[in-house]
């Protein structure tokens, strides 16, 4: 039961009720009301609405505020949303065919998005300011009455000493820096405290290296290299050129406002228990740390280690993590699977036709409306979705866009790349990859592609370029269900069965994150090392009998089988094996076992007794001289102790060790032979 409110806005655009009714909620007592001024001579059927209880939501942002606010003063409890169709369907030149569109626009609106998880920060506002001159001293200056100051000047250049101590002033080269807002630590060299007696200039007393100074906030007026890399994302790290008086009063305004308690979301969801970066000091999956831009993911005994306070939400990590063990959470994956499932669907329901999925963050916002509002708008068939980052998009979830039936995705980009971006153009080489592979056509232009641009009028074009040219099936209806592994299998096994390819293979460029692990069976020895390491169970033993099974499906490409294999017979092989097979354990080798000559039991593989024993045979080692204690390597465990005890075996005998010699006996030695080599003379 949700009352949907569509408003014309004063009939700058057309609204097509039979197209837009079926992107609503159905249900007994669920309705769609139109309005052309809703938010002033219409507003009393929208505080009428608010009297029947239900949950309401408004076609329009813009007026946002006002409706929040008179929700507020009439009482009202129920869920209140809001959706734009405005600048994104009704404000363009082909507004007339944009009712599927509107429709799914509202529909997709109607998801809910769980709340996102908070990371808490806290600062006490000790701030250590970072300078070569008195820039920093006069900016300390400003903020000592609200901050608890320290200065840290570089002693490059002489600055004359405060007339009183304000605040404690030292020199110092800052080496490096660990931490965010609230948790700094700063490793200093050359650290010296000013003399009394400085006059005109500072000096300075005895230096060290490598003390360490730990302060909540950072201001880095040096001018020289920043601390961190991506600084302009590391929280509480301000950072100013000294000879630029307007950015320095911008970073000591920004200061003054950093001490509190603050929160910010958690980006991303990390479970240690799927990462396949290192097993037994073996390193596999490096591609989050290999992206990450701010530092924020470092290795971990087993799997790699995410600092949520540093993380600063590009979603490179969770864009290229083959296991779904790093995943985005603002929002969930799942629920921007659901939002877009409902977003496509609604649309091919409502109508709509070779829909273009337009995937942009708060960089298209400016672009859509100033398209909207001074341009043609956007078309008619282009489906805009809103995302935190772009740069978060997974290969699951693209691949899953285009089985719901969009005929192409755009990711709306800056035109200067961002950090932590090469992930997700990463998926969209993949994506073409498959699609090709599936035969499915591009028409002279990629299914999937990104649009860097920060002119609205250049996107508009770079969208209506885009060829109409629909996938030759019918879209998929299945649910995403599972983690996001699982998800892009039935993505793509969904888009195979369309273009009726469930058989052969795809071969996929490096560092795709399914394909097999490929053994040279005649150089394996079936030791099974490489499935001790195997982080999602591709490779797998037989506890029965000597065997090596591989599952593809599993297999994400990690390389730590590889690494681990004492043979070096591991090889990856990137691909996407759309048979069924690739769901099938299958057997990659296999040997008879080797029976105890005593008491039959299997144990070990019979290539490999026959191999040690053969090589034992001809080397003369003086444990294995006699025959009969050769035999006991074609024992069993618990067979070998008993022979050994019967035979009376002495695992301690040997050849007659050395005897041990100390300097002395060396220098004793020494001069013996010198004085025979004098009496011989």
């Amino acid at each position: 039961m949700t009352t949907t409110f569509v408003c014309s806005c004063e009939d700058t655009m057309p609204l097509d009720g039979r197209a837009i009714a079926r992107g609503c909620p159905k249900g007994e007592g669920s309705e769609v009301r139109t309005a052309e001024q809703l938010c002033q001579a219409q507003l009393d059927r929208f505080l009428a609405a608010l009297g029947e209880g239900k949950p309401v939501t408004v076609a329009c942002t813009a007026q946002a505020p006002l409706f929040q606010q008179e929700a507020e003063e009439a009482g009202f409890t129920a869920p209140l949303s809001f959706v734009n169709i405005r600048e994104t369907a009704g404000w363009s030149d082909e507004a007339k065919s944009a009712g599927p569109k509107m429709a799914a626009l509202i529909a997709a609106a109607a998801v809910p998005m769980p709340a996102t998880p908070l990371v808490p920060l806290k600062s006490e506002g000790v701030t250590l300011v970072l300078g070569r001159d008195a820039t920093a001293l006069e900016a300390a200056r400003k903020l000592a009455g609200t901050l608890d100051i320290t200065v840290l000047l570089t002693g490059t250049e002489p600055v004359q000493p405060l007339r009183d101590a304000e605040f404690p002033v030292a020199r110092g080269i800052a080496r490096g820096a660990t931490g965010w807002l609230g948790n700094f630590e700063v490793t200093v060299d050359g650290y010296a405290m000013p003399r009394p007696s400085s006059r005109a200039a500072y000096a300075w007393g005895p230096a060290k290296d490598g003390a360490v100074s730990r302060c909540d906030v950072l201001l880095d007026l040096t001018g020289g290299a920043a601390l961190f890399p991506t600084h302009e994302v590391r929280l509480g790290y301000l950072r100013a050129d000294p000879a630029d008086p307007a950015a320095v009063e911008r970073a000591v305004a920004a200061a003054r406002d950093l001490v509190g308690e603050f929160d910010k979301p958690r980006f991303v969801t990390f479970d240690a228990g799927l990462c396949a970066h290192s097993r037994n000091r073996r390193t596999g999956c490096t591609r989050c740390l290999d992206l990450c831009p701010t530092g924020a993911i470092t290795p971990g005994k087993d799997s790699v280690v995410i600092s949520a306070e540093i993380c600063a939400g590009c979603g490179a990590c969770a864009a290229v993590c083959p296991t779904g063990a790093a995943s985005y959470a603002l929002p969930s994956g799942e629920a921007l699977l659901r939002r877009l499932r409902t977003l496509l669907l609604t649309y091919r329901e409502a109508g709509g036709e070779t829909p273009l999925v337009l995937i942009h963050d708060a960089h298209g916002d400016a672009l859509i409306d100033a398209l909207a509002r001074h341009g043609d708008g956007l078309p008619a068939r282009v489906l805009p979705l809103r995302v935190n980052e772009v740069s978060q998009l997974d290969l699951a979830t693209l691949l899953s866009g285009f089985a719901w039936g969009a005929a192409q995705i755009r990711l709306l980009m800056k035109g200067r790349r961002a950090h932590g971006t090469e992930g997700v153009f990463r998926n969209l080489d993949y994506v073409q990859h498959v699609l090709a592979g599936l035969g499915i056509p591009d028409h002279g232009s990629p299914r999937a592609a990104a649009i860097e641009t920060d002119d609205p009028f250049s996107l508009g074009e770079a969208l209506r370029a885009v060829p109409k040219r629909g996938l030759p099936f019918p879209p998929s209806t299945h649910l995403a269900m599972g983690a996001s592994r699982e998800v892009l299998r039935q993505a793509a096994r969904a888009l195979a069965d369309g273009a009726g390819r469930r058989t052969g293979e795809i071969a996929m460029p490096a560092l795709a994150p399914f394909g097999e692990a490929r053994v040279e069976i005649s150089g394996c020895t079936l030791c099974v090392a490489c499935t001790s390491v195997c982080p999602t169970g591709a490779l797998s033993a037989n506890p029965e009998k000597p065997q090596l099974r591989f599952l593809e499906d599993a297999c994400v490409q990690c390389g730590l089988c590889a690494a681990t294999c004492p043979e070096k017979v591991i090889t990856l092989v990137p691909r996407l094996n759309l048979s069924p097979a690739s769901s099938e354990v299958r057997v990659v080798k296999e040997e008879e076992p080797f029976c105890c000559e005593r008491c039959a039991k299997p144990f070990g593989v019979k290539s490999q007794i026959e191999r040690v024993t053969q090589k034992l045979t001809g080397l003369n080692h003086w444990m294995f001289a006699d025959a009969e204690r050769l035999k006991v390597l074609r024992l069993c465990e618990d067979c070998r102790v008993f022979a050994a005890t019967e035979g009376g075996m002495d695992p301690y005998a040997g050849p007659a060790r050395p005897v041990t010699k100390t300097s002395e006996d060396w220098l004793r030695e020494a001069e013996r032979a010198k004085r025979k080599a004098e009496e011989g003379t």
